[in-house]
């Protein structure tokens, strides 16, 4: 690869101009007329001037697929220029745009989605044989499905208009919130006011002090903002439980579990193996309290490194690192890497005014992928940028197919990625030079198995109890901080002595609308990756091309089918997770080994 690499992306491949671009405005304008022509043409099926409603199936199916692939590009664009620069106030206008725009595109496939549960069963399977469907037949009778569970066509319609400026108004509040969040934090003598991204980092230093003051001030503003944020966390959760109360749907995971494709079933098995494996977990802990010299950790210890914490790594080195692992498994997905990185694919440029986190977001159009992150150097930033690189080779390998059948849901997403951080973290384990070295990077892989097995069946617990509250009333700050308390200390066995009571306040993950319980497919992909990778090391070479298979077809059946179908197991059952389970045990194992 050339050096140095860049560390800003490169937008004005889409739309030059930024916030300002013209081209962009004019591709909105597109876009609303393509709008307009798919619901002219539903109108009319809708009416029955169509003289034969399958017959028409197959040209809207079309047109909304057409829709759809430029939703996905607008809404790309402006995600990316409101993370680049949260002071960005013309992006914000525009990403208010493309989301009124979507609103009209989501009543449009509500009437499309109408429409199909008019057509009769016999019928229906003599239709989704037809050349222009075959390829989407899943989405389109999972729609049909669905659609007969909602309610009319015109109260979902009214639904998502108004939900622009009500429900997802909610989360812009709080990304504004955020926007303005600064932590003030003396370093060499001075105050520097470090935005949430910069001071999230900073929680990962090697020094115990800097951590114990960072956290301290960090709790303190979370705390001064907590009110903003419990209206926009209370109003989110209302409109949901109001919403799902009309459609007479009486479990607050029907859709979460709808959106990933997974049962009930599954989602317990999951949390039962994970449960049943904890003890290894609070040893970690226990142990890694006592490398501390302390009786119990605190919550800003859980992620601070262990061993030769000052491990650095430069993003050349960081970068050079992750296309040498990906190449050992895949070269595929190795060359996918290098692209990604000497064409401007990846914003990781570490300064002020950039929103907190990482993400991936694709360009369906163009076929190119963005990766969002702030890059520090540290082990856990290398495994950020392998862990959005596996996003992006995701949809890299399903730009070929439809629109519809490219609509992974988020579970299967995470198991792209969490795959990819998979292969470098453990490689880098494995090819570690001195045991102080091994011992830093098996640690930093522990910690991404207590984020998904303990910090996010918080998460998860939070928002269970949560919802459970709202459906009585609102649900006040100190009331919040308690859930969350009650569920840190649950899901880490009080293994700790110090908790994050405002998390629900500083993660973003609570508050974003497109996806309910935005945290139980975070585990399912850790663990199910964690499967696919041993499934890697017993197949060896032959396995690129099969991982590819499963990749493709993550956006046309459910994960069970996913799971019977490329590596014959039933997900229903405890035998999968409890595979995945030992291995990260294994690693929990091998550090109490080295620390004795």
């Amino acid at each position: 690869m050339r050096s140095p690499l860049p560390q800003t992306w490169d937008l004005n491949r889409f739309f030059e101009g930024g916030s300002h671009s013209q081209a962009f405005v004019q591709f909105l304008e597109g876009l609303r007329a393509d709008i307009a022509v798919l619901e002219q043409e539903l109108g009319r099926l809708a009416s029955g001037q169509a003289s034969n409603l399958a017959a028409s199936l197959p040209s809207v199916a079309g047109l909304l697929q057409k829709a759809l692939l430029k939703i996905r590009e607008a809404d790309s664009f402006t995600a990316c220029l409101a993370a680049e620069n949260q002071n960005d106030k013309q992006a914000v206008i525009l990403a208010g745009q493309v989301r009124t725009i979507g609103a009209a595109y989501a009543s449009a496939s509500t009437r499309f989605d109408d429409l199909l549960t008019r057509i009769g069963s016999v019928e229906w399977k003599a239709l989704l044989q037809h050349p222009e469907l075959q390829g989407i037949a899943y989405p389109l009778a999972e729609r049909r499905a669905l659609a007969a569970e909602k309610l009319p066509p015109e109260q979902e319609a009214l639904v998502n208009e108004l939900a622009v400026d009500g429900y997802h108004g909610w989360g812009e509040l709080y990304n504004t919130t955020v926007s303005k969040f600064r932590v003030p934090f003396e370093e060499n003598g001075a105050v520097v006011e470090l935005s949430a991204g910069q001071a999230a980092n900073k929680m990962h230093s090697p020094d115990r002090a800097v951590r114990e003051r960072l956290f301290h001030s960090w709790e303190e503003r979370w705390a001064e903002h907590a009110d903003y944020c419990a209206d926009a966390l209370n109003h989110l959760g209302g409109f949901r439980i109001k919403l799902y109360e009309r459609r007479g749907w009486d479990s607050i995971l029907k859709e979460p579990l709808a959106i990933n494709r997974m049962s009930k079933e599954t989602l317990d098995a999951m949390w039962g193996v994970i449960e049943g494996g904890k003890d290894v977990f609070v040893r970690y802990l226990e142990r890694k309290a006592k490398l501390f010299g302390v009786r119990k950790l605190s919550w800003h210890d859980v992620d601070a490194p262990v061993g030769q914490g000052s491990i650095h790594y430069s993003y050349d080195e960081g970068a050079q690192l992750i296309v040498e692992q990906f190449h050992r498994f895949s070269p595929k997905m190795a060359d996918f890497a290098v692209k990604a990185f000497e064409n401007g694919w990846i914003e990781a440029e570490d300064r002020p005014g950039k929103r907190p986190g990482g993400f991936c977001t694709s360009f369906p159009i163009h076929k190119e992928t963005r990766i969002f992150m702030t890059y520090a150097g540290t082990a856990s930033n290398v495994s950020t940028l392998a862990h959005e690189l596996g996003h992006g080779y995701h949809q890299h390998v399903m730009n070929d197919l439809p629109a519809l059948a490219q609509e992974y849901a988020m579970n299967v997403a995470e198991t792209a990625s969490t795959f990819a951080e998979m292969v470098v973290s453990d490689a880098a384990v494995k090819a570690a030079e001195t045991e102080e070295a091994r011992l830093t990077l098996l640690e930093d892989k522990i910690q991404r198995s207590v984020a998904f097995y303990m910090n996010i069946h918080a998460r998860f617990l939070f928002e269970t109890a949560f919802y459970e509250e709202r459906r009585k009333g609102l649900v006040g700050t100190d009331r919040l901080n308690e859930l969350m308390l009650s569920a840190q200390k649950t899901a880490f066995r009080d293994a700790l002595d110090q908790y994050h009571p405002h998390f629900w306040a500083s993660k973003l993950h609570f508050y974003i609308t497109e996806v309910p319980f935005y945290n139980f497919p975070y585990t399912f992909g850790y663990m199910f990756s964690t499967g696919l990778y041993a499934e890697a090391l017993r197949r060896g070479a032959a396995f690129e091309d099969q991982y590819v298979a499963l990749l493709r077809d993550t956006g046309r059946m459910t994960v069970e089918e996913l799971a019977h179908k490329h590596l014959g197991v039933d997900l229903r059952k405890p035998d999968f997770w409890q595979q995945a389970m030992d291995l990260s045990v294994a690693d929990v194992q091998e550090f109490l080994r080295l620390t004795e």
